[in-house]
């Protein structure tokens, strides 16, 4: 009999990828979101019926059991990187994944796959950072033999990183960042997937596994090198923490006092403390390496997603191809 994974948050950026991934593997998938009707996409992953979207709340105990029943494997990709309405970190990253947790080993889940993140700390100043740990814990509680990966930002076609930095430069001709000497090691959004694909198959000890790519660059380093990709120039501007902090205050309470009619998608008091603290792999810590997983880099990838924010999109290559010919012609 065909295998079952649930995979909560299984449209998302980092699910979807799974999804696919456990598909063409010949699992059966149910895809558990809050909004079945809008990951219908998911579906084309396998044959007819292979890929289900079904209904789930994270927030709520019926429903994780609902979708978890039945199941020989979970893997919850939810997490939020601003509180939104009920959507709040302690209820999605702690209480949420300490729930699913809970409910797949009464359900006796065989496996458990917890996305957690790099960062994840429970004396951090971060809500973000310290629910993460928080959940951590809550996951292990339950669920002893458990696997937690901690990825680095990731990137890949529908990224949040890249694609919002870069739909910024077709405004402006300054690039605000936070913490532009701040380290970052992005992992694609494959490779991930792929660890987690084989954490259900049984190829991944239980543990705790920080995922990065081959390259380290601060956030200055990193939008100089997307400016390079989509052929623009832009100055870069770094942002004090102090000024960035007032800046997330105000965008913070302007969500606050419109009961969240404006959501605060731009910056956040929370997330100007994150971007104090590098975020990259320990050292010693296990990641792709020790998992035999050769890091895609990042040369490899951006070239084929960013090209739309080129000002000449499909056609700069073949501009540039003539203006050298047209070089070596005179």
């Amino acid at each position: 009999m065909t295998k079952l994974v649930t995979i909560f948050g299984g449209s998302g950026f980092v699910g979807r990828y799974i999804a696919r991934r456990m598909a063409r593997e010949g699992w059966r998938v149910r895809v558990a979101v809050r909004r079945p009707t809008e990951a219908n996409f998911v579906r084309t992953y396998g044959v007819v019926g292979q890929v289900e979207p079904i209904f789930a709340n994270i927030r709520d105990d019926d429903s994780v059991r609902a979708a978890i029943h039945g199941a020989d494997a979970v893997v919850n990709c939810v997490g939020i990187l601003s509180e939104r309405g009920k959507n709040k970190f302690d209820t999605v990253q702690h209480e949420g994944a300490g729930r699913v947790a809970r409910i797949a080993a009464e359900e006796s889940v065989k496996t458990l796959v917890q996305m957690s993140a790099i960062g994840a700390n429970s004396e951090s100043s971060s809500k973000y950072a310290r629910t993460k740990a928080l959940g951590e814990a809550a996951v292990l509680e339950a669920f002893p033999s458990a696997i937690i990966l901690r990825p680095s930002i990731i990137f890949g076609p529908e990224d949040e990183f890249f694609n919002r930095f870069a739909k910024m430069t077709r405004t402006g001709y300054i690039l605000p960042v936070v913490g532009g000497s701040t380290r970052f090691q992005p992992v694609y959004v494959d490779d991930v997937a792929q660890v987690a694909l084989r954490s259900v198959l049984g190829e991944v000890e239980p543990g705790i596994y920080e995922l990065g790519g081959p390259d380290i660059r601060t956030f200055r380093q990193l939008m100089e090198q997307m400016l390079t990709v989509i052929r623009r120039r832009r100055l870069i501007v770094n942002v004090p923490f102090w000024i960035a902090g007032i800046m997330g205050t105000v965008l913070d309470a302007v969500q606050t006092l419109t009961g969240g009619l404006i959501h605060n998608s731009l910056l956040t008091r929370d997330q100007v403390r994150n971007l104090r603290h590098d975020n990259v792999i320990c050292s010693g810590c296990k990641g792709l390496d020790e998992l035999g997983i050769d890091p895609t880099g990042m040369d490899a990838v951006l070239d084929d997603y960013l090209w739309p924010y080129r000002p000449s999109g499909q056609y700069a290559k073949i501009k540039e191809s003539a203006q050298h010919l047209a070089e070596e012609d005179i």
